[in-house]
């Protein structure tokens, strides 16, 4: 299998974590998304990353769409439980945790896009005000408990973990960890995690070159 996708994605990364936590191999081809050369815009409709290509050349995008797709490919580690109501429960964790991360990329595209006579301050404030209400229902819904689901490492946690590990690489000034001890704790636990070490957040080491079509930039996400 290929992925297709960048260092600083947390979508990407939410692909990477699970394909670790499954033992399935995989190689990772690195694009600029901001590139209309970008290999993810043959192989994607929306010039989305990541973008999975699987053994039979076929092309898959989505997070979501890989990550379960992924869970159904091997029964090591199953994250994602086969009872509808459980299933169910997971899922929407997964889509609460994009919805953070869809907002704060929205923030961030906002100011850092765009001109200062350009920028929408109302914009900036709704975009935030989502991550701030998507914080708080996490926490609510962890409360005290070691797992998001089913007393047990799954997608949910997975989820959580890189959405707040984005926010700490991109909004390092959103103080989430000292108004959420539990998330903090959560956060904590996953970084212990080889899946999750080995995906941490950073900027490509890449320099774009002028034959390079798959060269990342600084600003990627």
């Amino acid at each position: 299998m290929r992925l297709i996708g960048s260092l600083a994605s947390p979508y990407v990364r939410k692909v990477r974590v699970v394909m670790a936590e499954k033992k399935i191999e995989y190689k990772l081809e690195l694009v600029d998304v901001w590139s209309t050369e970008a290999a993810s815009a043959a192989l994607s409709p929306l010039g989305k990353i990541p973008c999975l290509i699987i053994e039979d050349g076929g092309a898959m995008f989505d997070s979501r769409v890989i990550a379960e797709y992924l869970d159904n490919v091997s029964p090591v580690n199953k994250l994602i439980p086969p009872m509808a109501r459980a299933k169910a429960e997971v899922k929407t964790w997964e889509a609460l945790a994009d919805g953070v991360l869809d907002a704060a990329i929205l923030a961030r595209l906002e100011s850092t896009q765009r001109a200062d006579g350009e920028r929408s301050a109302k914009w900036l404030e709704r975009q935030l005000g989502k991550v701030a209400t998507g914080l708080k229902t996490m926490s609510v819904g962890l409360g005290n408990k070691d797992w998001a689901c089913e007393g047990k490492y799954t997608l949910a946690d997975i989820s959580m973990g890189c959405a707040l590990g984005w926010l700490d690489f991109r909004f390092p000034q959103i103080d989430w960890r000292g108004q959420y001890s539990n998330l903090d704790r959560l956060t904590k636990k996953l970084n212990l995690r080889k899946s999750f070490l080995d995906t941490t957040p950073r900027l490509p080491d890449i320099k774009p070159t002028q034959n390079s079509r798959h060269a990342p930039s600084a600003n990627t996400l």
